[in-house]
């Protein structure tokens, strides 16, 4: 398949499903498109009911274009990432990976525009991040709850307002940021620099005053991103973890027995925000973002050196923490059942703590007159003193 076919099928995808997130080709499927979170089947099709294995190959080739290092990360490594560029400057970025001795293929659409925070509602804490100079801002979830687009906001409003030098290094590049105040310089794994701690490495020698890296993955760039706060850099990146707690836990966990009380303290004093993301179905169709947010104050600060203990777990700390701009996801969950976005199922279902966010629905749901309990029919027996007491 020539890329210029490839083209065709992809817009004739897009122009079917506009509100798609994901495409889908795997072997024994029809090609698949990713709406709200959910896999449907494209109602064009490359084969009458599902893809061969010469489907999947044909346009995974389409995709690499002979680029051999992409070849040869998909030969060695079993996978390979990359970006994929279509009319009107729609973007994709592509991983194409081997399964059961075939190929399959991810695209993620990717937007032109990088909305404002203001645009996406995003929490009053992230002009705050915007207006950090140093330290480590760590974004976690999962992949595909929307990491990357949050990033992006915060560095366009840093963009919009200061006149810095801003390097990032991703895998690969997606969103692309025009010039304004700042200066941008994007760096795309594979292209650009060979891995996240040499390019972070090298970055340090390029006078940036904020760096993006597209995630930590290993000891090393978690060591080098540390170097860079401690020397005045800003630095931003990802982390695929379930919480501010268990982000905590795992970089501890990177380092050996030995060496955890040194990094306890080092990272104590670099870090400045922990944002958790989940992304949640929206009632009536669509998904809604929800977040939570720790920012490091005295009492993080000795949890952090210290570990966690009753009352001072980072959950409670957050929970309690909403002077400094701080909130669970079961707070941001009540909100926005709250507003209606979501429905009480939704909300229940991704809680992290269920008690809190049932206390919290049924205080929403007595406001409005709402039934909180199904028991019906109770009363009480005022008779049963008086018979009580005749025994």
């Amino acid at each position: 398949m020539r890329r210029i076919e490839l083209d065709l099928v992809l817009n004739k995808i897009l122009s079917t499903h506009p509100r798609i997130s994901d495409i889908n080709f795997t072997v024994g499927r029809p090609c698949q498109v990713a709406v709200d979170g959910k896999l449907r089947p494209a109602l064009f099709s490359l084969a009458a009911n599902e893809l061969t294995a010469f489907h999947t190959e044909q346009i995974a080739l389409a995709l690499i274009d002979n680029d051999r290092r992409l070849l040869t990360n998909l030969f060695r490594h079993g996978s390979c990432d990359l970006s994929y560029n279509i009319q009107d400057g729609l973007r994709f970025r592509v991983n194409i990976f081997s399964q059961r001795g075939v190929l399959s293929i991810v695209m993620r659409l990717l937007t032109n525009r990088i909305p404002s925070i203001d645009e996406l509602g995003l929490p009053e804490s992230f002009k705050s991040m915007a207006r950090e100079r140093n330290g480590i801002i760590l974004f976690t979830g999962a992949t595909g709850t929307g990491k990357t687009t949050s990033l992006a906001t915060i560095l366009n409003e840093i963009n919009d307002n200061f006149p810095l030098h801003i390097i990032t290094l991703e895998d690969p590049i997606e969103y692309l940021h025009t010039h304004k105040n700042a200066t941008f310089n994007q760096r795309e794994l594979g292209k650009d620099f060979d891995s996240f701690a040499n390019g972070l490495r090298a970055s340090l020698r390029q006078a940036p005053n904020v760096i993006l890296v597209g995630e930590i993955r290993d000891r090393e760039t978690i060591e080098i991103a540390f170097n860079a706060a401690e020397t005045g850099h800003l630095v931003f990146s990802t982390l695929h973890t379930i919480s501010a707690g268990h982000t905590i836990n795992r970089i501890l966990g990177m380092f050996d027995t030995e060496e955890e009380r040194q990094v306890r303290f080092r990272l104590a004093d670099s870090l400045r925000w922990v944002v958790g993301q989940r992304l949640l179905p929206k009632a009536g169709g669509g998904r809604i973002a929800v977040f939570e947010a720790m920012q490091n104050n005295v009492r993080v600060k000795d949890s952090i050196i210290n570990g966690e203990s009753e009352g001072k777990t980072f959950y409670e700390i957050i929970d309690a923490g909403q002077a400094y701009q701080m909130h669970t996801f079961d707070q941001d969950i009540i909100k926005i059942f709250s507003q209606g976005f979501i429905d009480e199922d939704t909300a229940m279902t991704y809680a992290s703590n269920r008690s809190k966010v049932r206390i919290g629905i049924d205080q929403i749901k007595s406001k409005k007159g709402e039934k909180t309990s199904d028991i019906e029919g109770l009363r009480i027996d005022k008779d049963w003193g008086i018979f009580n007491k005749k025994e």
